[in-house]
Parts: structure tokens; C-alpha cells; sequence
């Protein structure tokens, strides 16, 4: 097999190529045509689209042919789909693109967006939000429910969008760039409060897998595995990569906001001390 057979999809789902050649179109279109002093910088842009590519290649190359038939596999496919590829995006912080495309929208089509808005802010609630990262990745993990999304085409392929809207929306919830101070984003201790919920269910979990005595992914021996690996093996793999990963993502994003709030926080003081002595 050439390298170019791997690029191939395996399973070729045109609305998932259809929606990341929008993602990167639109965020290339507004790159252009916004203002010089509003682009972001090479480094961000990079980062970016490197998030975006990863989120691609796990779901429309052969890697995808690997997770649907090893159980290890398919857990590195949603560590990328829900933690490592969000993550870049929300992390390259988009939202100057973001807020110029939006402003080229007719003010007819942005009515017809606010009812889009409602269901983004009740999905951006913390509660929720850290509700549905956790839960989403123990419901597709729940034994009967991962025999049957991994032998539903339909089930397969809404499980992997969900596990990765779900994590764009939670890691964008942390990765806010607006300040607390000076807008309603969430306070960064409360983010990093959030970061360190989510990691003890999931590692929970991993362990659960880890130590478990038995199969308890039977579907990839009914299917067959793509190489000849031990069943405990596998399944030994998939739980250090649901346990072990994760945990370590929520600590490096506890390490960037509270480097985002002491960066701020040097920045805030002075205007403070400031604005204390024009009151007094």
C-alpha cells in the first residue's frame, strides 16, 4: 500500500469532507479580507489549521479503517476528535475571524441565527458543558451502545461528530480569549475548576478498562481486528489511552490559564491602582 492509499477515506462521507473544506475556506476568506492589524499571526494560524487537519485525517483517511476495527485505535481517534484537535483550535483563538466573517452576514440571515445563539449559550453553561464532555465519552463507551455505533454506519459516524462539537465547544468554553474582567467569559479559576472535574471521571474510566478482567469490548472480535494483537492487549491500550491522555490535557490547560491570569492579572493591577486614586 503507498502513502497516498493511507491519505485515501476509507469510509468517504462527502458532508465531512463537505464541512472541514468550509471550515478552512471560511477561515482562509477571512484571513484575506480582514484588516492587517486584526490577523492573527502565523504561529496561531498554524496551530489552527494543524487542529483542524488532525480532526481530518482520523475521519477521512485510512486511520479511520484502523479505529473502527482496534478498540486502541478508535480511543487515539477520540482523544484527537475530542481533546487534541479542539484543543489547537481553541487554543490558535479564532475569534477575530470569527467576529469579521460574522460581520459580513446580512443582518436578515443573523435573525434567523439567534435561536442558534440561545442553544450555544445553554450548551456553554459550565454545568453543561462539563456534563456533556464527561458523559458524552462514557455514553459511547457504554458496552452496548459501543457494539452497536461500531456496527452502524450512521451510528458510527454521529458518534464521531458529536465527540468532536462537543469538544470544540468545551475546550473554547476554557480557552476563551475575552477577559473575565472586562466581559461575562468564564472566571479562570472556575476554569480551571472545570478542567480538574472532568479529568477524574475519565481517568476513572480509563482505569476501569485498564483493570478490567474480562473483554468488554466484544464488538472488534466479532468484526476481527486489523492486525493480529491480543484482545487484552488491545484493550489494555485503549484504557491507558482513555485514562492517562485526557488527565494530562486538563493539566496543561490548567498550566495555560493560570499563566493567561497571571499574565493578566500584571496587567489589570496598575489600571486598578489607578482607577482607586481618580475615586479618591
Amino acid at each position: 500500500m503507498s502513502a497516498v492509499d493511507y491519505l485515501i477515506p476509507y469510509d468517504f462521507s462527502p458532508v465531512t469532507i463537505l464541512g472541514f473544506v468550509l471550515v478552512l475556506g471560511l477561515y482562509g476568506y477571512g484571513l484575506l479580507r480582514m484588516p492587517e492589524e486584526d490577523r492573527p499571526g502565523s504561529g496561531r494560524i498554524l496551530v489552527f489549521v494543524f487542529g483542524v487537519m488532525i480532526c481530518y485525517g482520523v475521519m477521512q483517511t485510512r486511520f479511520d479503517y484502523y479505529s473502527q476495527y482496534m478498540f486502541f485505535v478508535h480511543r487515539g481517534q477520540h482523544l484527537i476528535l475530542h481533546h487534541l484537535g479542539p484543543f489547537l483550535i481553541a487554543l490558535s483563538n479564532p475569534l477575530p475571524v470569527m467576529r469579521f466573517l460574522y460581520s459580513r452576514i446580512k443582518p436578515g440571515i443573523r435573525r434567523a441565527l439567534v435561536p442558534l445563539g440561545w442553544v450555544y449559550r445553554f450548551l456553554q453553561h459550565p454545568a453543561i458543558a462539563s456534563f456533556l464532555f464527561v458523559g458524552l465519552i462514557y455514553f459511547w463507551l457504554w458496552p452496548p451502545i459501543h457494539f452497536d455505533a461500531m456496527l452502524s454506519r450512521d451510528l458510527y459516524w454521529i458518534m464521531n461528530w458529536s465527540m468532536l462539537l462537543d469538544g470544540l465547544l468545551f475546550w473554547w468554553l476554557i480557552f476563551d480569549p475575552r477577559s473575565p474582567v472586562t466581559s461575562d467569559a468564564l472566571g479562570y479559576g472556575k476554569r480551571i475548576l472545570l478542567l480538574a472535574l472532568v479529568a477524574i471521571p475519565q481517568m476513572v474510566l480509563g482505569a476501569t478498562i485498564v483493570f478490567s478482567r474480562g473483554m468488554v469490548y466484544d464488538v472488534y472480535e466479532v468484526c476481527g481486528r486489523a492486525w493480529p494483537m491480543a484482545p487484552e492487549t488491545d484493550q489494555l491500550l485503549g484504557g491507558l489511552l482513555t485514562w492517562i491522555p485526557p488527565a494530562m490535557m486538563s493539566i496543561l490547560g490548567i498550566l495555560i490559564i493560570l499563566r493567561r491570569a497571571m499574565r493578566e492579572d500584571g496587567k489589570v493591577s496598575p489600571y486598578s491602582e489607578k482607577l482607586k486614586a481618580t475615586h479618591s
